[in-house]
Parts: structure tokens; C-alpha cells; sequence
């Protein structure tokens, strides 16, 4: 399957496809100098697949996990691209998670002004949601992804062959994404979730398609994009908080439950136990307070939340970090 996503630069596919990292040059310009970045918890072979592919390829590993993604990995990823002499005519792909993707990602928008970008989501996670939309970061001064640009891929590429190496807590993490999304925009994904009917290739597809209608509405979040962050204003407070013990998704679990009413969150805790993601975690409400006000969805003194009262629907509120705290310690 492919699909097309529209940007305000031009347009790219989604490769969704089997075994398609055997085939690559059908959909990529590899023919070129390519710089594959990747990372230590991603199978070797993977990146190697692709380097087979390349005209003069080079592999670039950095340490697994959200501490890696600073200015120093960032620099590094640079200094591959300036020693192997890559001009604006050349690349980058990205080869793993969501961390790879916002590493490879910001270092392919920033080198020369920005030379193209191929995006290999290899994770449930980046599969289902970062991968697309052409958002990417770095964390800086213990505040998840405040440096960054929009920058969309040239094409992203998901095999769901790549999966199969992963443990299951992993997997868990990368569908909470996939939650998210049917509690804000599809009723009938989450009864799927609901009913425990796990169909991963149907999960991706349906996912990438409320994404990409969104993406396509709202492509620098201004408006219903914001809509993608249900769970993730406390979620990324709390990721802050624990340094790395919980993963994304599972914070981003946690995060919904503060921000719906009874009924959802009755609904959400149930599918949420039945994936093996938390449902409660002790935190400090003034340090996650604190996180919070350096959230880049705060404008003034107010920021915009997503409350979800009826599955399949939700609503963008305003609140002050007073009201927030007041909902965190409820």
C-alpha cells in the first residue's frame, strides 16, 4: 500500500509493504552518497540491508535511548556528513525508532540548509506516528524536543517485518500512539483495541491514515494538529521526570488519564491494562508543573490541552498550569 501525504513544500509516500527493506531502490534515490543513521538497538542488519542498496553508503550508530538525543549526537551525525564530503545532492535515512528519526531528521534540515531526508520507521511507535508528519527534534536543557523544524522525509518506508525483532514491552509503548489516536478520531479502531484484536498491518494503516488527514489539515500545529498531543502534555512532563525509566508511550498513557472524562478513562484503563502499558505512577505535581511551562503548546500564560469525553471525539481546551496542577492532583 501507499499513500500520499501533501505538505506546503511538496508531497511524499508512505511505503507500507511486507519486505519491501529488500527493495528499496523502487522507491528511494539511493543512487548517491547516503549517510544511514541509526542506533545500538536496532538489528545490525537492518541498516546493512539498506547500505546494499546505496551507491556509496555510509553507517552512522549512535547508544540507544532519549538521552542520546542531544547536541552531542546531533554534532556527531554532522561531523559523518562533513568528513564523507556529502554535498546538497546527497541524503540521509534514518533507520530505527522515534529518537533516530528526530536525530537523522534535524541533522538533514539543518546540514547545507536542509538536504533530503528518508524516513525507515522500525518501532511500532514511529511506524504508527512520528514517522510522518515532519516534525523533528532534540531535547535541550532536560526539555523534551525545544530545539527542532518542521522538515518533512522524502518517503517513508514501513516494513512490519521490522517488528518482529522487537520485545513486547516495545510493542506495547508504540501502540499506546495508536490508542491515542482512536480515542480522538475513531471509535470503531478502539473497540478493535477494545475487543483486543491486535491485526498490526490494520493498526498502522488505519493509524497513518487519521495522521495523515490531520497532518495534511494542519501541518505546522496550529490548529487540529494539536489534537495528536492528547496525553502528551503531562505524558512529556512525566518522561522528563522519570530519565528515561518509562518509554514514551507508556507516559503518554499515563498522560490520558488525566484528561478525559470518567467513562473514557474507565474504557482507556481497561484497553491500556490489556496492552501491559501503566496506569499509575507516582509523580510530583510541582516538578511536572514545572516541565510543563516550558511546553511549546503554552502561548502567555495559557496552554492548550485535548480532553477526550466521548471516544472517537475530543475538545481543545485552554488552561492556566494552575488549573493543570489542580487536574494532576485530583
Amino acid at each position: 500500500m501507499i499513500l500520499n501525504v501533501k505538505t506546503s513544500v511538496g508531497q511524499y509516500d508512505i511505503v507500507i509493504n511486507r519486505g519491501v527493506l529488500k527493495g528499496l531502490k523502487e522507491y528511494l534515490n539511493l543512487d548517491r552518497k547516503v549517510l544511514i543513521v541509526t542506533d545500538s538497538g536496532v538489528p545490525e542488519s537492518y541498516a546493512k540491508t539498506v547500505l546494499a542498496e546505496c551507491g556509496e553508503g555510509y553507517i552512522y550508530t549512535f547508544s540507544q535511548g532519549e538521552e542520546s538525543k542531544n547536541f552531542d549526537t546531533y554534532q556527531a551525525i554532522l561531523s559523518q556528513l562533513v568528513s564523507n564530503g556529502f554535498t546538497r545532492s546527497d541524503c540521509v535515512v534514518a533507520v530505527g525508532g522515534g529518537v533516530v528519526g528526530d536525530m537523522a531528521g534535524f541533522a538533514a534540515a539543518t546540514y547545507m540548509r536542509g538536504i533530503d531526508f528518508y524516513n525507515i520507521p522500525t518501532t511500532v511507535l514511529s511506524q504508527v506516528d512520528s514517522s510522518i508528519g515532519g516534525k523533528v527534534a532534540i531535547d535541550f536543557c532536560g526539555i523534551k524536543n525545544i530545539v527542532g523544524a518542521f522538515y518533512p522525509p522524502k518517503a517513508v518506508i514501513i516494513d512490519p517485518d521490522t517488528l518482529n525483532t522487537l520485545p513486547k514491552r516495545q510493542i506495547s509503548n508504540g501502540l499506546c500512539e495508536a490508542v491515542k489516536m482512536a480515542a480522538t478520531f475513531d471509535s470503531e479502531l478502539f473497540e478493535h483495541f477494545e475487543n483486543n484484536e491486535l491485526d498490526i498491518d490494520y493498526i498502522i494503516e488505519q493509524s497513518l491514515k487519521i495522521k495523515r488527514q490531520v497532518v495534511e489539515a494542519d501541518e505546522k500545529e496550529q490548529g487540529i494538529r494539536k489534537v495528536l498531543n492528547f496525553g502528551h502534555t503531562v505524558g512529556h512532563a512525566i518522561e522528563s521526570e522519570n530519565f528515561g525509566e518509562l518509554y514514551h508511550g507508556e507516559c503518554v498513557a499515563l498522560g490520558m488519564l488525566y484528561f478525559c472524562s470518567e467513562e473514557v478513562k474507565a474504557r482507556l484503563e481497561n484497553v491500556l491494562k490489556a496492552l501491559n502499558l501503566p496506569t499509575k505512577c507516582e509523580i510530583d505535581a510541582d516538578e511536572i508543573i514545572e516541565i510543563i511551562s516550558h511546553d511549546k503548546k503554552k502561548s502567555g500564560d495559557l496552554i492548550s490541552v485535548i480532553w477526550v469525553e466521548k471516544i472517537g471525539s475530543f475538545e481543545i481546551r485552554k488552561m492556566t498550569l494552575s488549573e493543570l496542577k489542580e487536574v494532576i492532583i485530583k
